[in-house]
């Protein structure tokens, strides 16, 4: 039987997943080519297969990591 830590994690997880999948599916309608080509971060080119894979994104994945795992010094 799962403790509640699993089941937070189970329910984080799925809040995750259901972001992403609104997320692409917002995107559809939009062309891969039609979104920012240059990170708004590091301002480097976002590779095309990114671009493809996430449609609408606006971070290189090195960017985009950074991001996400960016926590404030205590």
């Amino acid at each position: 039987m799962p403790d509640e830590a699993d089941i937070a994690q189970a329910i984080n997880e799925q809040h995750l997943q259901d972001a992403l999948d609104n997320h692409r599916r917002r995107s559809d309608s939009r062309s891969i080519t039609s979104g920012p080509r240059l990170c708004t971060d590091c301002e480097e080119e976002i590779p095309l297969k990114r671009r493809e894979a996430v449609p609408g994104c606006t971070r290189c994945i090195d960017c985009q990591t950074l991001h996400e795992n960016w926590r404030p010094i205590a």
